[in-house]
């Protein structure tokens, strides 16, 4: 008598071979296709039953970019096997043992970001010596808060950060924060207010690009394992129509909200919060924002990983 791998027992046809052999990431993305949910909707499966994880990680996963790791990232797969219909550990056991590449946890190096931000990291180079350009590597970004005020015109008229930051070791004593605009934008008519826990220190702006860099600089060096919280506004007199804003993610952050206040003869056709793994590549996450009274639109982000994160707008 033939007995059926308990793996398989109860798994449709269309998946048995790779829920059987796997592997994972091809497993899931059959398991995905064949339940008809997007991931922003399985992932509301998942905080129903009291599982969180963030959907990039989930696009992630599924085309095998990343693999679960962790004991909590275990929970969420078992979690998944329900929400997909799929026997208890078939998913599991596909994952097998996973090594972490030395690079995983890195920040991405100053010769990456060169590459977009040729001339602006250039003018980093300048501030490479301050107490704040050393206190970043110190520094792990916890949460962001980005609060962007729009005119009439589509253009971002007020930036306003409040940034939670966690030291890695003792002595981080500020962050310096590179800002990159839309081209076009007159960065000499940008303006830097350091609003809380702070006080500003140089700044630095691009001559040939729309670009700058400025110290944030704390009263006092952190203690290991110390949070901060401080927050700065930009006030931009003279910048162009936007076509997005991102935040680009340098390490894992615990939560990132992104609100845009339009004016209301101003809303783009459509506004889409995104996440790419790099600037130049296709969004691994791509969902529509509507605009809610007050002309505002948010983007929440729980759980992101190195990359770029923000809201892409479309104009009429």
């Amino acid at each position: 008598m033939l007995c059926a791998n308990p793996a398989s027992v109860g798994v449709p046809m269309y998946q048995e071979r790779a829920v059987r052999s796997g592997p994972f990431h091809r497993a899931l993305s059959e398991a995905v296709e064949h339940r008809g949910l997007s991931l922003s909707r399985i992932r509301a499966h998942l905080a129903a039953r009291g599982v969180s994880v963030a959907e990039s990680t989930l696009s992630y996963w599924q085309r095998g970019l990343r693999h679960p790791s962790t004991p909590r990232s275990l929970d969420v797969v078992r979690a998944l096997e329900a929400v997909l219909g799929l026997p208890a550990d078939s998913l599991v056991v596909l994952i097998g043992p996973q090594r972490r590449s030395p690079g995983d946890d890195r920040r991405p190096s100053l010769p990456e970001l060169r590459q977009s931000w040729a001339e602006t990291c250039s003018l980093l180079d300048e501030l490479s010596e301050s107490p704040g350009a050393a206190g970043n590597a110190k520094l792990d970004v916890v949460t962001v808060v980005d609060v962007l005020t729009m005119t009439g015109e589509g253009r971002i008229s007020e930036i306003t950060s409040t940034m939670v930051v966690r030291a890695r070791e003792p002595g981080a004593d500020g962050f310096v924060v590179t800002h990159q605009d839309e081209p076009g934008t007159d960065m000499e008519a940008t303006t830097v207010f350091a609003t809380d826990g702070c006080r500003r220190g140089r700044v630095r702006r691009s001559a040939s690009s729309p670009g700058m860099v400025f110290e944030l600089l704390f009263d006092r060096g952190l203690a290991e394992g110390e949070t901060h919280t401080f927050a700065f506004t930009l006030r931009l007199a003279a910048s162009v129509r936007s076509t997005c804003f991102h935040r680009t993610v340098r390490s894992r952050m615990s939560a990132y909200l992104l609100r845009m206040r339009f004016d209301a003869d101003a809303i783009p056709a459509r506004c889409v919060k995104t996440v790419r793994e790099r600037e130049e590549l296709a969004p691994v996450v791509s969902e529509p924002l509507h605009p809610g009274p007050g002309a505002t639109v948010s983007a929440y982000f729980d759980d992101l990983d190195v990359g770029i994160a923000g809201i892409d707008l479309i104009w009429e």
